[in-house]
């Protein structure tokens, strides 16, 4: 039943509001009110009792209206609520700062209501109607979803006007908040660090703030000084740190993390199973994910979809597909998240038809109505398989608007495949649409470089120079006794860099001694072939793993974390490199895993 379409019988039904009702009878209609509102769970009861409320003259009764609002949120009916209890002839005097707080709540929860908290919280202050402690935390909360520093900075304010900053709940909500708006993690690591007592909860939102803003590193060490300070971690701190480890690809340490858990006896509920599985799965274990999620007593779907992606990074797409098969025997219906997993596993794996049959059922046997991740998933998936044409047709038939993610995509796969004229136009319309990122410039360049136009490669390169833009660096992470080092291509920053640099060029000499030839074609640079493969060498995978060939023992697994798509020279060196030394290695880069063993790839060579 729609809410507008009864809002005319009310008035019909009610005739003169409160008549009949006497002063001795308030109370027991007032807790016949309250009992019929807890027992409400339809949208059409809750209107009949709002039309009981007006014939019983209850309208301005605070405590009524308190519960009103409050049940609202559950029948998503909250703006229709406020509409009743801040209606025009409403009496503020009798109004309380629970009741605006109830609705300040209410709306605070409602994904795209946040902005009407901030007005309600503003009225309230304008009725003469005093915040308390209660007040501030849903009002920041609003603040964090609508992601706005300056609004955040205003309520901030007015905590301290009322005398309310130093509440531990109101500062901890702070921090979230000020984690949740650009450029306000200063702000929150200056609130924390001046706490002078510290919960739990405090040390949780500084360093899922962390996580969040993508400040891995930080999370882990503050993690390290909440230990040392005495404070005991709660389910949601290790979720947090978990991910941290999951960011990081940082095993060793996650492995360590599900000790801790243990010896501590913090609670395993399933948000922290499901962030233990995710977190062994995208470093690497997948078999000890796997192994987590059979011996899980309750699974939700976030728990399928997390083995599924897992399985789907280590190209082992037939294998998620029958775990998804397996979840809706079960009886778990998947939603749009478990369907990006299984289109991924579909895409790493080669499963064109599959994934095309899967697409179909979204809609047809599901109801699910593709959103633009979905069709990224199909584009990326005809890409990797060669099917540049195809996927071009796809995105032209898409009932949505390609975003730059797709494009780009799609000029990648025309550089890989020589539609190289295809790759220049789009590269050119993604420039004009959006002219200040930096990775628009950087596809065009390549395409440039491929082509040998390398006067067009430079004066792309001057454009970039002169918007202040810069190419995002190839990085490599690896973790060596609970320590992250990082590496860059040419990088010199290590104390034993020069140790590494030797070990670089060893093995250099021992893969061309195995029949390695480098692919220079990687190298877009117009130089010779000798500085060319100079380059090659110093690409950030070969140092981090020159690096662990030093000083890990032998025979020992290497595991590494590349920021962006390993490329072909590196995949080439690595397989020859784990058969020379007879080590495995395992390389996470931006879109999947790859295990080297005696001189192959678990992605047989599709990437």
């Amino acid at each position: 039943m729609q809410i507008q379409s009864i809002k005319t019988k009310i008035v019909r039904t009610v005739g003169v509001a409160g008549a009949g009702t006497g002063t001795g009878n308030k109370r027991a209609a007032e807790q016949s009110c309250l009992s019929l509102l807890e027992a409400c769970d339809a949208l059409a009861k809750f209107v009949q009792l709002q039309a009981r409320i007006l014939k019983l003259g209850l309208q301005n009764n605070p405590l009524v209206l308190t519960k009103f609002a409050a049940v609202s949120s559950d029948l998503d009916a909250v703006d229709y609520a406020s509409s009743f209890v801040f209606s025009s002839d409403a009496d503020y005097r009798l109004y309380d700062a629970f009741l605006f707080n109830t609705v300040i709540r209410a709306y605070a929860q409602t994904g795209d209501l946040k902005e009407k908290a901030l007005a309600l919280y503003n009225a309230m202050v304008g009725y003469g109607v005093s915040p308390n402690k209660f007040t501030y935390p849903f009002v920041l909360k609003a603040c964090a979803g609508l992601g706005r520093l300056s609004l955040g900075q205003t309520v901030h304010g007015s905590a301290v006007k009322f005398g309310f900053d130093d509440d531990a709940h109101v500062r901890n909500t702070m921090i979230h908040m000020y984690c949740c708006c650009g450029g306000g993690v200063e702000y929150a690591r200056s609130l924390f660090d001046e706490m002078p007592k510290r919960d739990s909860v405090s040390w949780s939102a500084m360093i899922g703030g962390y996580v969040r803003l993508g400040l891995s590193t930080e999370a882990v060490e503050l993690f390290r000084k909440m230990q040392i300070a005495g404070a005991r971690p709660d389910e949601i701190t290790m979720v947090s740190v978990l991910s941290a480890c999951t960011d990081l690809g940082a095993l060793e340490l996650g492995k360590w993390v599900e000790s801790y858990i243990e010896r501590e006896g913090i609670q395993k509920n399933v948000e922290l199973c499901n962030a233990l599985i995710d977190m062994f799965a995208k470093c690497g274990d997948v078999e000890k994910a796997m192994k987590l999620f059979r011996n899980m007593s309750r699974k939700t779907i976030v728990s399928w979809t997390s083995v599924t992606v897992g399985l789907a990074m280590h190209g082992r797409g037939s294998e998620a597909v029958s775990l998804f098969e397996e979840m809706i025997r079960n009886g778990t219906a998947p939603d749009n998240v478990a369907f990006i997993g299984l289109l991924s596993a579909c895409s790493h794996s080669g499963l064109v038809e599959k994934g095309k049959g899967y697409f179909s059922s979204m809609t047809k046997e599901y109801q699910i109505v593709p959103k633009i991740e979905h069709y990224g998933c199909m584009v990326d998936m005809l890409c990797r398989a060669g099917l540049v044409n195809e996927a071009m047709a796809f995105v032209r038939k898409m009932s949505i608007e390609p975003n730059p993610v797709i494009l780009r995509t799609l000029v990648s796969a025309c550089r890989a495949h020589g539609e190289l004229k295809l790759g220049e136009s789009i590269s050119k319309s993604l420039i004009s649409n959006e002219p200040m990122h930096e990775s628009n410039y950087v596809l065009l360049s390549n395409i440039y470089a491929k082509m040998s136009l390398w006067e067009k490669k430079t004066k792309i390169r001057q454009i970039m120079d002169k918007k202040g833009m810069r190419k995002t660096p190839g990085s490599t992470m690896i973790e060596l006794n609970n320590e992250i080092y990082e590496f860059v291509a040419g990088d010199k920053s290590l104390k034993q860099y020069k140790e590494v640099y030797e070990m670089v060029d060893e093995i250099a000499r021992e893969m061309k001694r195995a029949g390695y030839v480098p692919s220079t074609t990687e190298v877009l640079l117009d130089i010779d072939e000798e500085d060319k493969e100079d380059a090659l060498n110093r690409h950030s995978e070969k140092l981090a793993i020159a690096f662990a060939l030093l000083y890990t023992p032998p025979g020992t697994p290497i595991r590494i974390v590349k920021n962006l798509r390993v490329c072909s020279d590196c995949h080439s060196a690595t397989k020859f490199i784990s058969r020379i030394y007879s080590r495995e290695i395992v390389v996470r880069d931006r879109n999947r895993f790859h295990l080297f063993k005696d001189g192959l790839c678990s992605c047989k060579d599709f990437w």
